[in-house]
């Protein structure tokens, strides 16, 4: 019997979608405990000393920190790898995984840019990394691999997330014409681990915390 785990989250953050993806493609029971980043109790400070999210409580009362040895660990200890077995592509894979975490930071610098030159140069900049992810992505699909889900994928899904709720306001334009990663894209949101990694108020949580960036983007948005 797989023993529960424990999954301390912020509603927005990324890197726990990641882990709460994996977790549930390993089928692994988990509970959810969400923190106030902005009030931070005692005893997650102590738990977390990078002061972040995710953390997992492991059955034996450890807690991990930092999201990509979090799947790494469930990925060793748990049936049904989603790393590939060959060294080198296993490499590759953890490499895109990071390449993923740039991404997000390039969102982070899209929506907090306080001036249009600035929001453009970091959509100019996002434009060109997933101008290099298209020629990446297996044309097989319709994971980033071809037809085996993996760690790579639970790292993307958060991702495209977020245009999910910017295309709502802005034609960002930065995903056009890019068949391979729309098809990718479309297919992600489809998963049942991609969709019930985050509660039913994303959206609408996520359209609040940029309209009070106090950026070019919350000036679009609002």
């Amino acid at each position: 019997m797989i023993e529960v785990q424990t999954l301390i989250s912020h509603t927005l953050c990324p890197y726990v979608q990641r882990a709460a993806i994996v977790l549930s493609e390993k089928s692994i029971p988990f509970d959810r405990i969400y923190i106030d980043l902005a009030n931070k109790p005692d005893w997650f400070q102590k738990a977390s000393p990078l002061g972040k999210v995710p953390l997992l409580k492991t059955e034996e009362g450890h807690y991990l920190f930092e999201s990509a040895p979090i799947v790494e660990y469930l990925d060793e200890t748990q049936p049904g790898k989603l790393h590939p077995e060959g060294p080198v592509e296993r490499a590759r894979h953890r490499a895109y995984v990071e390449f993923a975490s740039q991404i997000l930071n390039g969102i982070g610098s899209l929506y907090n840019a306080k001036h249009e030159q600035d929001f453009e140069a970091a959509k100019e900049a996002l434009r060109a990394k997933f101008c290099h992810l298209e020629d990446q992505i297996d044309l097989r699909g319709p994971f980033f691999a071809g037809g085996s889900f993996s760690l790579v994928d639970a790292a993307f899904a958060p991702v495209f997330r977020y245009f999910d709720v910017l295309d709502d306001f802005v034609d960002l334009k930065v995903l056009d014409g890019l068949k391979k990663t729309g098809k990718w894209r479309r297919h992600l949101a489809e998963r049942p681990s991609v969709m019930a990694a985050v509660a039913g108020t994303y959206q609408e949580d996520l359209k609040a915390f940029l309209r009070r960036r106090d950026s070019w983007l919350s000036r679009l948005l609002n």
